[in-house]
């Protein structure tokens, strides 16, 4: 027996028992005649006490770092009892024992403040597996798998495995592709989502369905993103938008109580995808703080049937004289709180980043909101106190509060007052990793426009049902777009998708719709999307065909597993959660992978490969 007992165990009350531990040795202090040891487990960590009689053997058989070591002992109490650790209060008498295996001197330290970077820690990832921070990641990964397992479980789901190789059907992220060896020049696509079998698995009758399951996007890499990531995937049949929203409440709920021990008691915000473009900038808004965004100027693309509401707002249709407010598709603003004391270094700084290439900004106006109620702003000279106060106003402005507006082309402005306002709400500790805020954005476009093709194109993805009051809209209408000019007056502009998005903190951790069910209306939607009728045929001919067969209104969402476990973890990188991750550029550093293939595999796959 290597062990009867692991690192983290022992307590006082076994004082006295005879204990064989079996670990990696953590640290070596040597005090004279006597040496104690650290052995480290997956459970913990144990002081090893070797007296005199052992000293001897252990200058023969010296240990080091990450040895793996065996040791019988006898639990005894410490006299300088460490309390940061759960066996503080005891260590082991070493009576005897064997090294197992010697270590060669890691090439970085294997503790919490490690002196490893993130490349040399990737290289020699199942060293960097060892340290305790990356374990806690882990073991919170398993803890939020178990727990929504265990929820789906008692809500009647059945977990059921899809295929890894199928079709190749590009129209959202690009494929990862596998040659086939039996079919010379024809293609595996690994899948970015269970979609279709999902749904395919509704029509054969398995109405409560999920997965925890790996998906694949070859797509530009960042910290939040990986080649292949984990969902959890889920279906039901026979529902309405309102059962999903209230059964995946439920879940993540469940998730919070039983990983995080929070009791989320309170209602989840529900809020129109226009609404959250309007207020936060984003489909996906923060909402642990205030700081809406005021719009100052009627803009002139989306948004149509909020206008009205703008028609009142302080730069109108009209002429400020300011040109850079009046040359602008829009003019956003947002009330810094407690902020009207910044000084002109840190305003400054400010237009500075907002000029930043990943942001895009021509510069930034501000107005400081005195708390004596007096406005100084750094456009004084084209607005008088009273206009200062109409804009100060629109962003629900108050004494102490420093203005930021940004002016320029819509799409631009509006994504860079919302990374303003998340870069201030930083700032002023306004976003607690702490806290946590669920929020459910609804009724977003059916479609997008591409300008570059002039068609639509699916926000979601293709399966997605229009809202149903709307179905006859897209039914009735002709999907071809004239021109450019002509698409935000086509009948499909305005057509709402039966779809919703969970966000956490700023973050869209799971996303669905409710799917189409019809072989006509699934038709019309992959002819507005540009498919004919052979395209059709050659990417879902199958679907067509089980529509056929009898299939049953359903829905569903996917939950991103590792951005959940990141936010839970506090951590902005979903990598910290994954055991063994790509770098930045998609490369596995460990395995140093992708790399090329020997010649007789490209011979027996008829694949010639020809690099320009």
């Amino acid at each position: 027996m290597y062990r009867t007992h692991t690192c983290g165990q022992l307590r006082l009350t076994d004082a006295g028992t005879a204990v064989t531990l079996a670990g990696w040795v953590q640290t070596v202090r040597k005090f004279g005649s006597i040496t104690f040891v650290d052995l480290r487990d997956r459970y913990g960590i144990t002081q090893l006490l070797f007296n005199e009689n052992l000293n001897e053997q252990l200058d023969k058989q010296p240990l080091g770092r990450e040895f793996v070591l065996q040791a019988n002992g006898i639990v005894h109490e410490r006299s300088n009892k460490n309390v940061n650790i759960p066996t503080g209060e005891i260590e082991i008498l070493v009576s005897e024992f064997k090294i197992l295996n010697k270590s060669a001197v890691p090439p970085f330290t294997i503790q919490d403040d490690t002196d490893g970077g993130d490349d040399l820690r990737m290289k020699y990832r199942y060293l960097d597996l060892r340290r305790n921070a990356v374990k806690r990641n882990l073991e919170l990964r398993y803890a939020v798998n178990r727990a929504a397992r265990n929820y789906l479980h008692e809500k009647g789901f059945i977990d059921i495995e899809t295929p890894f190789l199928i079709k190749s059907t590009p129209e959202g992220a690009r494929d990862f592709v596998v040659p086939s060896r039996m079919n010379p020049g024809q293609f595996y696509a690994l899948p970015q989502s269970p979609q279709t079998f999902k749904q395919l698995l509704m029509i054969s009758g398995y109405d409560r369905y999920y997965q925890v399951v790996k998906c694949f996007r070859d797509e530009d890499l960042r910290a939040d993103r990986q080649p292949e990531f984990t969902q959890i995937d889920c279906e039901m049949a026979f529902v309405e938008q309102e059962d999903i929203l209230n059964m995946f409440e439920g879940m993540i709920k469940s998730i919070f109580k039983q990983v995080k021990e929070i009791d989320y008691s309170e209602i989840v915000e529900r809020m129109t995808w226009e609404d959250a473009m309007w207020t936060y900038g984003n489909d996906k808004p923060d909402i642990r703080f205030g700081m809406k965004i005021g719009n100052l100027k009627i803009p002139s693309t989306i948004f149509l049937n909020k206008q009205e509401v703008l028609k009142a707002s302080p730069l109108g249709k009209g002429a400020s004289g300011f040109p850079v407010f009046d040359n602008a598709e829009t003019v956003l603003a947002i009330a810094v709180p407690g902020c009207a004391d910044y000084t002109r270094k840190q305003t400054d700084e400010l237009t500075e980043w907002v000029k930043r290439p990943q942001i895009g900004m021509q510069g930034l106006v501000f107005i400081k909101y005195n708390a004596d109620g007096s406005v100084k702003s750094s456009v004084d000279k084209f607005f008088n106190e009273q206009q200062l106060k109409q804009i100060t106003a629109t962003c629900e402005g108050k004494p102490g509060d420093l203005i930021l507006v940004l002016a320029g082309r819509e799409e631009k402005t509006r994504k860079a007052i919302s990374e303003l306002r998340l870069l201030m709400g930083q700032r002023l500790g306004l976003r607690k990793d702490t806290e946590f805020k669920l929020l459910w954005v609804l009724d977003f476009p059916l479609f997008e426009y591409s300008e570059d093709d002039n068609r639509w194109v699916a926000r979601h993805h293709p399966f997605t049902s229009p809202k149903p009051e709307q179905i006859d809209v897209m039914i009735n209408n002709n999907p071809v777009i004239k021109d450019a000019a002509d698409y935000l007056n086509h009948p499909y502009s305005n057509i709402k998708a039966n779809a919703y998005d969970m966000v956490l903190n700023g973050n869209e951790i799971g996303g669905g719709s409710i799917r189409i069910f019809q072989r006509e209306l699934q038709e019309k939607m992959f002819a507005a999307l540009g498919m004919d009728e052979e395209e059709q045929q050659q990417k879902f001919g199958f679907l067509l065909g089980a529509f056929e067969y009898g299939a049953p209104p359903h829905g569903g969402i996917a939950f991103g597993f590792d951005r959940l476990c990141a936010i839970l973890g506090g951590s902005e990188s979903i990598r910290d959660f994954i055991a063994f991750p790509k770098n930045n550029s998609g490369r596995d550093v460990m395995l140093d992978a992708p790399g090329p293939i020997d010649q007789k595999q490209f011979d027996e796959l008829q694949i010639k490969l020809d690099l320009k």
